[in-house]
């Protein structure tokens, strides 16, 4: 049972924290030299674009506005793809695995964008996770 629950907690953990590394880059630090942090693998790539859409500011000195963002962003989405990988290897169904953990994600999203934004939590929003929640209920009737 818990190999079967665990990685759809690491996937939905895994979601919050890149949501919540995502946000935390710094606003003006530029997005393709951030990404030359997270994805060692798409460094090159992201030097790419940076020399093709930037500023014309220096490397080194988009570098020099790194904070924690980048570098915790890199291991979460580590988590958020070998999650769904042991998720499905655990046998949960690709019709319903990603519903669940976007419903879960929306109602944690929706806690978070609260406590670290102060972003309001409206009716709609509330009404929102409520579907949410009856589509699942729907969905585990099959």
């Amino acid at each position: 049972m818990m190999s079967y629950v665990w990685p759809m907690a690491l996937v939905v953990l895994s979601n919050t924290l890149y949501q919540i590394c995502a946000k935390s880059v710094p606003g003006g630090m530029n997005p393709f030299a951030s990404l030359t942090v997270t994805y060692l693998i798409g460094a090159a790539a992201s030097g790419l674009f940076y020399v093709a859409l930037g500023d014309g500011t220096g490397l080194l000195q988009e570098y020099a506005k790194l904070n924690w963002a980048p570098f915790a962003l890199g291991f979460v989405i580590v988590g958020l793809e070998v999650g769904w990988i042991y998720a499905y290897k655990a046998g949960w169904p690709v019709s319903t695995a990603f519903i669940l953990q976007s419903a879960v994600l929306a109602g944690f999203l929706l806690a978070v964008g609260w406590f670290l934004y102060r972003e309001p939590i409206t009716w709609n929003k509330v009404v929102g996770i409520v579907i949410c929640l009856i589509g699942l209920y729907f969905l585990s009737r099959q």
